[in-house]
């Protein structure tokens, strides 16, 4: 799909919830962070959900089934249910039941989330090599999964079978900070066997298929933390997206974001849903955005006026994609970042 390529955060007139008819939100650094709702997300889906928003949520997190997840959701006081869910593992599990018989096994590297997931597709989840899989799938596993299970992987690769893997994110947030995710599990497997999964989570088109099939959404609005799973997958799909400054992406992440990393709106979290969008206009050789101007000299960014900060970073962010745009990817936003205090 050919895009063009965005060079300044989009305006909305309307508030984000009345523009689009669901909410495809991602959970680890948008709705929660290690287990906790994440400051202002209840309030925020609550009043959405209530303006006749339909939320769905999208996880790359294949280690808890979409009964675990929408339970966890309506303990925080976010009433789910399980169809409103939809994970990775759901999504390679569609992806491995196009490719093998019905009844086949499957070696899980993963947890539970993989398991049901499988099952629900026809497959057989089996926990060794010596089980006769046709094929691995890894998933995140936790941060209990014993190493063992990464030879196992190894064991049947080896053997020529088919690999999946849910998904590559080389992180995720949690309550103490940021953790290792699957795509590092993954890396250990491909270190040593030398060979290439096939992958179904985000920013891959299956996990897109997958979300559109299960939401029905027609006005979909990607909403995220990560430039290389959520905002490419939104790129890669079509349709808008929602950063939000929560989990894992900052200021400085953002301003050097290519063309297939850089989100529709920016918001500070998931209040930003709930609101129009400012406009961000061209002024003279900058761009502006509320109170602050912003251009783009030979090697640096440079930063004039005052209000709030989101406005100052959506104009560094214009004058940042436009230089990229004329070449020049390298230019220092620091000075500029630390005056907005990102």
């Amino acid at each position: 799909m050919s895009q063009a390529v965005r060079t300044r955060p989009d305006g909305s007139g309307q508030a984000l919830s009345e523009a689009y008819d669901t909410a495809l939100l991602d959970l680890d650094g948008v709705v929660y962070a290690g287990g906790s709702a994440i400051a202002y997300a209840v309030e925020s889906l609550s009043t959405a959900r209530a303006g006749g928003m339909h939320l769905a949520y999208v996880t790359n997190n294949a280690l808890r089934t979409p009964d675990t997840v929408a339970a966890h959701l309506t303990a925080l006081g976010i009433p789910t249910e399980a169809g409103d869910v939809i994970t990775s593992a759901q999504a390679v599990a569609r992806l491995i039941s196009e490719q093998l018989p019905a009844g086949a096994r499957v070696l899980v590297i993963g947890g539970e989330g993989l398991r049901v997931a499988l099952r629900e597709r026809g497959l057989e989840p089996v926990e060794s090599a010596d089980d006769d899989p046709a094929a691995v799938v890894q998933g995140y596993g936790g941060p209990e999964l014993p190493w063992g299970r990464f030879a196992e992987a190894c064991y049947a690769i080896a053997r020529g079978v088919q690999w999946f893997a849910s998904n590559t994110d080389l992180t995720i947030p949690s309550a103490r900070g940021i953790a290792p995710g699957n795509g590092a599990a993954v890396q250990v497997v491909r270190i040593a066997t030398g060979a290439e999964p096939q992958v179904a989570g985000k920013p891959l088109p299956p996990m897109h298929r997958e979300t559109i099939l299960r939401t029905g959404a027609e006005r979909p609005l990607v909403v995220g933390d990560r430039l290389d799973t959520d905002i490419e997958g939104a790129f890669n799909g079509g349709v808008d997206s929602l950063l939000v400054l929560t989990g894992v992406t900052d200021g400085a992440q953002l301003l050097a974001a290519p063309p297939q990393h850089r989100p529709t709106y920016v918001d500070a979290d998931l209040r930003g849903m709930l609101t129009g969008q400012p406009e961000v206009v061209e002024a003279g050789t900058g761009f502006r955005c509320g109170g602050w101007t912003a251009t783009a000299g030979p090697d640096r960014l440079e930063l004039d006026g005052e209000g709030g900060a989101l406005d100052g970073l959506r104009a560094l962010c214009a004058a940042a994609w436009t230089a990229a745009g004329e070449g020049s990817c390298e230019l220092d936003g620091e000075k500029a970042l630390a005056r907005l205090g990102l």
